[in-house]
């Protein structure tokens, strides 16, 4: 794992993109892993530019988000569903709606849609790139500290920090659902390349733990020390101080 300061989020973001762009422009039936939040804003934007300027063919393109609040339809503006379609999908609208998949989150069974999800990935897999962010607790996805290393994708209970993050998207914090829908850690590594990206002074601690090679369930993330293909891009806030 090597850990790249790419000196601002707006570079960073680039990069990473570009690198989107390269393997959909090099492999038409490439599969990407995706993820939502704040951090990927600045990614998605510079993505829907390159694809926009170079109209690149990607119907053939399979895409799987890593999670979805339990308990939102999916065109319920704080959904991760109409995330991505406000962000890239309708941004660009290249995209086969039945090649873009999310976990259902009003799905009537939740444990019967996870299973269902983690198949889909098994029977369409492996993704080509996952694009990761992390929380301050060191989560990715929605797996919170002491989160096996071995879940595949599961029903969460969020933690009060993580609910804390995620209310600026909501008009009331109660409104911040408890649950998801997320790929699990073993879910994850199945990618054949993972990329992270931390922007932030708040995410300098995480970033800083992930940095100090120490595996362990208390810090999601450090289960990527075991995956042989892991680029961590951060901007000069997020860059940890480490000999």
């Amino acid at each position: 794992m090597k850990i790249t300061n790419l000196g601002t989020s707006k570079q960073a973001s680039f990069y990473v993109a570009t690198t989107l762009y390269k393997q959909m422009l090099q492999k038409k039936e490439s599969k990407l892993g995706l993820a939502t939040g704040g951090t990927m804003i600045e990614m998605y934007e510079a993505l829907v530019t390159l694809l926009n300027n170079n109209r690149l063919d990607v119907s053939q393109v399979e895409t799987f988000n890593l999670d979805e609040y339990i308990g939102l339809e999916a065109d319920h503006p704080a959904s991760y569903h109409q995330y991505m379609n406000h962000i890239l999908f309708n941004q660009y609208e290249g995209f086969d709606p039945a090649k873009r998949h999310l976990p259902n989150g009003v799905a009537e069974n939740p444990e019967r849609e996870a299973a269902r999800y983690e198949a889909l990935l098994d029977e369409r897999g492996p993704v080509d790139i996952q694009i990761l962010g992390i929380g301050q607790n060191g989560h990715i996805g929605f797996n919170e500290p002491g989160t096996p290393f071995d879940s595949v994708t599961h029903r969460v209970d969020l933690t009060e920090s993580t609910i804390e993050a995620n209310s600026r998207y909501f008009d009331d914090k109660a409104d911040v659902p408890k649950q998801a829908i997320s790929m699990g850690l073993r879910s994850i590594m199945k990618a054949k390349r993972i990329i992270l990206l931390a922007f932030g002074a708040h995410k300098k601690e995480a970033i800083t733990q992930l940095a100090a090679g120490h595996i362990t369930t208390d810090v999601p993330a450090t289960i990527l020390h075991l995956h042989p293909n892991v680029e961590v891009y951060v901007d000069d806030a997020a860059m940890p101080e480490l000999s």
